[in-house]
């Protein structure tokens, strides 16, 4: 039996696809799977979501985007993290769109082309002021150049522009202005070398739900689409967190009072309790930080940790009235059903966000899925 899973609600994928699909009205959703689906499954979280209306499907490098057609996905693929020396050719075999920051990297792709005698699919990431990932405003002209010059020759099939958000979490920060009017301006220089982009995109999460104006042709959510808002102090937007980490009881037990609970006695028993120890630590994906400051859900209450998150293991305390637990009962960490703790409370108690949080499991923790088409 397993003692320690995640179980990802694909319905609650599918259920977030359409809340995003009504903020973003007539553009098309693009739902972010990169890192292993946030930790959820990218192969089932991208069946779940173009099921429920998702035009296309994001990733960062040309491995998690050849992974998704190996596993049939047909829907159009963008990746957009990889070096200079990436297997391009992979990508443009597999009709994989790839997202370009430099000359250099758009080179590559010329040269995998080239070599593998097929159009490759070409976006252009461009720098709005992230300061990360994509092309900076002084190398910009160079690419269109280039660029141009691949068009005309049949080498590259120009497809899209897009950026990335620096403060979208914050919806009136006036750096999202800013960087819309930039990346209008690259749009705009662009088409004076006479690149017309077939769509531009640049609304994570966030602004998908609260920056309809930046909507354009596309927008590309990520954590919003596994049920978890990136606005907490805006709304929850009606979503529906997609995991649930949960851990199998392995034993209960009596500790009298006085008596200290793991490593270094950091929790004495005020009085005769009863405990149950949780199979899941940080190994496994529960932060040692969260020692002492976290619940579980269990015999229909939630319970707290009591003692040090150990490697493998944690112990609640039952005070007075265990509920009837015993081994083999399910202790729910976090989830999204009425009553569960949320991967937002343990966000809040680690100084952090969620998005750590739910790609946090790990090692000998089970992933299994539930509902969707199948």
């Amino acid at each position: 039996m397993v003692q320690v899973e995640t179980v990802v609600d694909l319905d609650a994928i599918a259920h977030n696809v359409r809340v995003l699909r009504e903020h973003a009205g007539d553009a098309a959703v693009m739902v972010v799977v990169k890192a292993d689906g946030y930790n959820h499954g990218a192969v089932e979280v991208g069946r779940a979501a173009l099921a429920a209306g998702a035009a296309e499907l994001g990733v960062t490098t040309i491995d998690e985007a050849v992974a998704l057609r190996a596993a049939g996905i047909e829907a159009p693929i963008l990746c957009w993290l990889n070096n200079s020396d990436a297997d391009f050719g992979a990508a443009i075999s597999a009709d994989i769109e790839i997202g370009v920051s430099s000359l250099a990297h758009l080179r590559a792709v010329e040269a995998a082309a080239l070599r593998v005698g097929r159009c490759a699919i070409v976006t252009l990431k461009v720098d709005t002021g992230l300061n990360r990932n994509g092309i900076s405003a002084t190398e910009y002209p160079q690419v269109l150049a280039a660029l141009r010059a691949l068009v005309d020759d049949h080498v590259v099939r120009f497809r899209a522009v897009f950026s990335h958000l620096a403060h979208a979490d914050e919806p009136d920060h006036p750096m999202i202005d800013m960087q819309r009017d930039r990346f209008l301006e690259a749009i705009a220089t662009a088409k004076e070398y006479g690149l017309e982009p077939e769509l531009v995109h640049l609304a994570n999460s966030a602004a998908t739900l609260t920056r309809p104006d930046l909507a354009f042709d596309m927008v590309r959510p990520g954590i919003a689409a596994y049920g978890l808002t990136p606005v907490p102090e805006v709304s929850d937007f009606g979503l529906r967190p997609a995991m649930t980490f949960q851990a199998r009881v392995v034993l209960v037990k009596k500790v009298a009072a006085g008596e200290g609970v793991s490593y270094g006695h950091q929790w004495i028993a005020p009085h005769d309790t009863t405990v149950a120890l949780v199979p899941a630590g940080y190994a496994d994906g529960v932060f040692r930080n969260l020692s002492g400051r976290f619940e579980v859900l269990l015999g229909g209450a939630l319970r707290p940790n009591v003692g040090r998150v150990c490697m493998d293991q944690f112990v609640v305390d039952m005070g007075d009235n265990a509920a009837g637990v015993v081994e083999g009962d399910t202790a729910v960490l976090f989830g999204g059903a009425d009553g569960e703790p949320r991967a937002q409370d343990w966000a809040d108690a680690l100084g952090t966000i969620h998005y750590e949080v739910v790609c946090s499991p790990r090692g000998r923790v089970i992933r299994r899925h539930m509902g969707g088409i199948g």
